[in-house]
């Protein structure tokens, strides 16, 4: 019997790894767009799932941008029957009229219509494509954009998606694996333009940076953000469960939260409680950014008098002697 290419039996090792101890009461949907990374996970987790246990689906998303898109949506469900997934199916979502950029529009989009497959065909997990170049690009954009901790943590293992668990299996995974994987097995990966296209900051980094960083400081530099992204992730953990305690503690009787206890905590702790308590007065959360904690903060540590601070979505916030509250009417 033939060995098994090592690309092919890392990323089986690593699906297995993401699908054990998953429960056999739906299926597992693997998320494919026809790239490389994607038809990798796709051919591990048909190969696997089964040998767990556990049923297999595909869903493969036309977000409509490009020429051609249904035909290739169409192209990439088609592959999958012959896979051997027993459930595949192609869903056209709309991106226009989305909030955010276009790639961020795209993403919401498509984690939407995945979700629904998921409640639709009783999932029990979704599954991406997401390497460990991935990881190393979106720590380096949120180095780029002064991202806190959160955005170095770049995107996590295992996540809640309506309900049910994402699980990005490929994080440890090198995109020259997957590629090298879909050589062996006699699969053509198709090229998204998106990808390569400058008007993107993640195709520039791609494209540009990342090989410059590689260059000047050695392939490792790849392996070394992705564990800056894993190691952020566990303080992040640690810090959150403080957090939550410490909102616990500093609610007041009368609404709002006491200024003593929020005075007492570490910076780190206190900015994570005034996120939090901002969200559930209803700030929203992809506008809620540092300066309006920021600003929360001064309230609590530098105040002089000052007015209310207005968080996005419409809440304000007014300090009253030792307490911070909701301004009327809000």
């Amino acid at each position: 019997m033939a060995a098994l290419a090592p690309p092919v039996a890392a990323i089986r090792v690593a699906v297995r790894s993401a699908l054990t101890g998953l429960p056999a009461a739906g299926p597992v949907l693997v998320a494919c767009s026809g790239g490389a990374d994607s038809l990798a996970l796709a051919v591990a987790t048909v190969f696997v799932a089964p040998r767990l246990g556990l049923a297999t689906g595909l869903v493969t998303v036309d977000h409509g941008l490009q020429t051609g898109s249904a035909e290739r949506a169409e192209a990439v469900a088609t592959w999958a029957r012959g896979a051997g997934f027993p459930l595949v199916e192609a869903v056209r979502v709309e991106v226009a009229g989305r909030p955010g950029g276009p790639e961020a529009a795209a993403r919401e989009a498509r984690y939407q219509a995945l979700s629904e497959a998921a409640r639709q065909y009783g999932a029990v997990a979704v599954l991406t494509g997401h390497t460990r170049d991935d990881q190393a690009e979106t720590v380096l954009l949120a180095l780029a954009r002064g991202a806190g901790p959160r955005g170095l943590a770049g995107m996590p293992a295992r996540r809640g998606l309506g309900g049910v668990p994402l699980l990005r299996p490929l994080l440890a995974v090198g995109r020259d694996q997957t590629r090298a994987a879909c050589a062996v097995l006699g699969l053509t990966p198709w090229e998204d333009p998106h990808n390569s296209d400058p008007a993107y900051a993640r195709s520039r980094v791609r494209a540009d940076a990342l090989p410059a960083l590689v260059r000047a400081l050695g392939p490792g530099v790849l392996d070394n953000l992705a564990r800056t992204a894993r190691l952020v992730a566990a303080d992040n953990d640690a810090l959150d469960d403080l957090a939550e305690a410490a909102l616990a503690a500093a609610r007041h009787p009368e609404g709002g939260l006491r200024v003593p206890e929020l005075a007492d905590l570490a910076p780190a702790v206190r900015g994570r409680v005034l996120h939090a308590w901002a969200r559930e007065l209803g700030a929203s959360p992809g506008a809620l950014s540092y300066r309006h904690v920021a600003a929360l903060d001064a309230l609590v540590t530098a105040w002089h008098g000052q007015g209310p601070t207005d968080l996005p979505g419409g809440p304000r916030v007014l300090r009253r002697a030792d307490r911070l509250a909701l301004a009327p009417g809000c």
